[in-house]
């Protein structure tokens, strides 16, 4: 990999080097670097897709699979398709994200879109942490497409931190998931837009089974002339809890749209959504220019706690 390459991987996963147990790395779209282990398998597709599967076995405990996807060629696009396969009792931490750098002195679109599938077993657990960043030359455009589907069983548990850190000029990102009894599903999602950047965030959860919980929350920043739409749907189809949550800060001439919906079908489906748009208050950059910091650097602290 050259210098570039290597600093996208630090971004999106704090990857220094080879990572440590399972993994698969993307590269300019091609695997460049794979690696399984006793309890995870990482196999190429065989229906066609391009894309991995991923196989973690029955009670794994305490292991790690990094997937990140990095495009430096550019005017580069790919669609790929990876599914990944949770067996019962296990618990995994996996690490994806995506980075660009379209330094392409024309304008050129350097586009990732992408799949990922999750079969969760009964009482298995899952952390995904996913960031997405974007450089180069500003010429190009940097657009990612993340489609996520999540089928929980029994008493499974997944909890998604999603990032989007900067340089992403279009993203529509849409999260499904399916949740059976006593299962739980958990999104931190924190997205920051600047310039002209559009990002449209999707969550549709269908709460099928009794006593299961999902809690969605969404902390973004608009900044200059951008755009963010963000909608969330919980479905709650029988005993169930469910929190959606959007918190946007609103700057310069930016657009924010936030569209909670809840659906009840069982008369013990407890369903709650909460939304805010506003500017950062005024007496907060007060307290901070007089400490010494300039506006803009006051923004700066602002946003950064904001989005911690």
């Amino acid at each position: 990999m050259d210098a570039i390459e290597k600093d996208l991987l630090l971004k999106i996963a704090d990857i220094h080097d080879v990572p440590e147990g399972a993994y698969n790395i993307r590269t300019n779209g091609k695997a460049t670097a794979r690696n399984s282990t006793a309890n995870i398998e990482v196999l190429s597709k065989t229906d066609g897709k391009d894309g991995v599967e991923f196989y973690v076995k029955a009670g794994t405990k305490k292991e790690s699979l990094h997937i990140p996807v990095v495009l430096s060629k550019a005017g580069l696009q790919e669609m790929v398709y990876n599914d990944f396969y949770i067996g019962e009792e296990a618990d995994v931490v996996i690490v994806a994200g995506c980075g660009i750098h379209n330094c392409s002195g024309a304008k050129l679109e350097s586009r990732h879109d992408g799949v990922h599938t999750f079969y969760v077993g009964k009482n298995a657990k899952v952390k995904y942490i996913e960031k997405h960043y974007g450089a180069g030359d500003g010429m190009g455009k940097n657009v990612m497409n993340p489609q996520t589907v999540v089928y929980l069983e029994e008493g499974a548990v997944m909890e998604m931190e999603t990032t989007q850190i900067k340089g992403i000029d279009s993203t529509a990102r849409l999260t499904t998931a399916k949740l059976k009894a006593g299962a739980e599903f958990i999104v931190k999602e924190k997205l920051y837009t600047h310039g002209e950047q559009t990002a449209d965030t999707d969550f549709v959860v269908d709460m099928d089974g009794e006593n299961c919980r999902a809690d969605i929350v969404s902390r973004s920043v608009a900044a200059d002339k951008s755009k963010q739409n963000f909608v969330s749907t919980m479905n709650g189809n029988a005993p169930c809890y469910g929190h959606t949550e959007c918190d946007a800060i609103i700057m310069d001439e930016a657009q924010v749209k936030a569209a909670p919906c809840l659906s009840a079908a069982h008369v013990d489906a407890q369903l709650i959504h909460e939304a805010a748009i506003g500017k950062i208050a005024g007496e907060q950059l007060i307290k901070l220019m007089t400490l010494g910091l300039t506006e803009r650097e006051a923004e700066e602290q602002i946003i950064k706690g904001f989005l911690h």
